[in-house]
């Protein structure tokens, strides 16, 4: 044991203590410092979510008011349309969703550009895409390796919110929060997940930035198994176009 008796606290003649060291006073300087840019950027941070989340609120209650609008006005027209006994038909789809439902065995140079163009790189993986002469061409091409259709609006809801990534630097980075849609797009005037929703099923004007955002979906394979990848949707198989019938094999592969 270390019997050696402790030494008294340095003090001066007058018996005051002595004068912290300016070393001391400097890192405490630094420490207050440092707390107070950490306070303000919290506090900043802070305000940035409630603005954002307002904003979502706002612009989510809009986009619902529309949804219900354009609804109304689609079963209005048929109503009528019975009335004078002629048939209504909607407009066309302006967007398809596609998912990839074979690998590339066998696969000639043409289509896996095509696919590799859609970026269906992988089995079971999704992505939407506009509907023009173009596109419409490309997915003909590719139609035995791809099944796609016309996405309803809770289809594309539950596909952005169950599913969605989007690209940040290059990383696959998760939708979790407004902030990752407003570091994004926020210069397009897309600031949160709704209006990322409203941009897909609307076919909207910053539609190609918002798609490019949006990495492609990873689904799992559908329960109850596919019918016949080989087949066409119109011979009892699963390949090619089912228009409206899409959002059921969807909802199989959330």
């Amino acid at each position: 044991l270390n019997n050696t008796p402790k030494m008294p606290p340095k003090t001066t003649k007058k018996g005051k203590k002595a004068p912290v060291p300016e070393s001391a006073k400097k890192n405490k300087k630094v420490a207050q410092k440092k707390l107070t840019v950490r306070q303000r950027l919290l506090s900043a941070q802070k305000k940035q979510r409630t603005r954002l989340h307002n904003e979502a609120m706002m612009r989510g209650q809009k986009y619902h008011a529309e949804y219900l609008r354009l609804e109304k006005r689609a079963v209005t027209m048929n109503r009528n349309a019975k009335k004078e006994g002629n048939i209504y038909v909607p407009p066309e789809a302006k967007v398809a969703f596609v998912i990839r439902i074979r690998g590339i065995n066998g696969v000639s140079p043409r289509v896996k550009k095509i696919l590799q163009l859609l970026r269906l790189r992988q089995i079971h993986n999704g992505v939407f895409v506009r509907l023009n002469a173009a596109t419409i061409k490309m997915l003909r091409l590719v139609d035995p390796y791809v099944a796609y259709g016309y996405p309803n609006l809770k289809s594309v809801r539950e596909l952005v919110y169950k599913r969605g990534f989007g690209k940040v630097s290059g990383q696959r980075i998760p939708l979790f929060d407004n902030k990752v849609v407003d570091g994004a797009l926020g210069r397009r005037n897309v600031v949160c997940v709704e209006d990322v929703i409203h941009q897909i099923f609307t076919c909207g004007k910053h539609f190609k930035e918002v798609n490019n955002f949006l990495w492609p979906f990873k689904l799992n394979s559908p329960k109850g198994g596919f019918k016949t990848i080989t087949t066409h949707f119109i011979e009892g198989g699963d390949a090619g176009n089912r228009e409206q019938y899409i959002n059921g094999l969807i909802k199989q592969m959330l």
